[in-house]
């Protein structure tokens, strides 16, 4: 007599947790944009569809596949958000309508309650490398846009930071371009060291600043204290979300500052 082993179907008690998690991860990511789609370059922000944004999936604990996978939904879907409602706004660096700025705000707040970095300064290589700002409350409004020529005259293009964790320095590199005139267009630097103070602040100190090519600098001579007063990182920031792909901070002056990593340094 031959003995005949079935082996009984596998339902969700019976998987491993690790299983169990990555089956719900590869669901979850029918969420996220397909990444095969041709990279567009744009100068702006507002000007890139927002399918192009990427969606961090965080590790999650073997044991609690099930709470993660709510969490890992959860924080997908307000960085989805906030990146819509930044959409279109340049930033917000020219003002925005006070409803606007409460809806980021609310969505900046809420992605905080779910930073799954919660001691970032400890955790320093998370922070390294290339940032792109995608939002700030740092405004330039009124005669001081007419001073800088903001208006109609010179055009503020992306805003970059590279971190070197390594040297404890940072560089903001702040691009402009002029309507017409490609010999006005050009970049402010600024460097800055950094040192840790506590497990999520960082204090900031200015070292210098240039304005390149020597024609832009001629346009903002005149005022170029109020320009490097507007960008001045001089301070403390306080790092309240970071993960692999985006990172929001506070300072000293009550800014809010959201950047989404940037790999392509040819454009620094």
């Amino acid at each position: 007599m031959v003995t005949k082993l079935v082996q009984p179907p596998m339902t969700d008690s019976h998987v491993s947790p690790l299983i169990y998690r990555t089956m719900n991860v590869m669901k979850l990511q029918n969420f996220v944009p397909a990444r095969n789609h041709p990279r567009i370059n744009t100068s702006r922000f507002g000007e890139r569809p927002l399918w192009f944004r990427p969606i961090t999936i965080i590790k999650v604990a073997e044991h609690n596949s099930g709470s993660g996978l709510v969490e890992l939904e959860a924080l997908a879907q307000k960085k989805r958000e906030l990146y819509q409602a930044v959409e279109g706004i340049n930033r917000g660096i020219f003002g925005i309508p006070s409803t606007k700025k409460s809806e980021i705000e609310s969505l900046v707040k809420q992605l905080e309650s779910l930073n799954p970095t919660p001691f970032p300064t400890l955790e320093l290589e998370k922070v390294a490398g290339c940032w792109r700002l995608v939002y700030s409350t740092i405004s330039i409004l009124g005669s001081k846009r007419t001073k800088l020529g903001l208006r109609d005259f010179i055009s503020l293009d992306d805003f970059f930071q590279s971190i070197d964790i390594s040297k404890s320095k940072a560089v903001n590199v702040i691009k402009f371009s002029a309507r017409g005139l490609s010999l006005l267009s050009g970049q402010l630097s600024i460097e800055a060291s950094f040192r840790i103070s506590s497990s999520t602040r960082v204090d900031i100190n200015f070292e210098n600043s240039t304005i390149t090519p020597d024609r832009l600098m001629n346009v903002f001579r005149k005022n170029y204290d109020l320009l490097l007063g507007i960008f001045n990182p001089e301070g403390w920031l306080e790092i309240t979300y970071v993960d692999e792909t985006m990172r929001i901070g506070r300072d000293d002056k009550s800014n809010i500052f959201v950047l989404e990593r940037f790999d392509d340094s040819n454009n620094m």
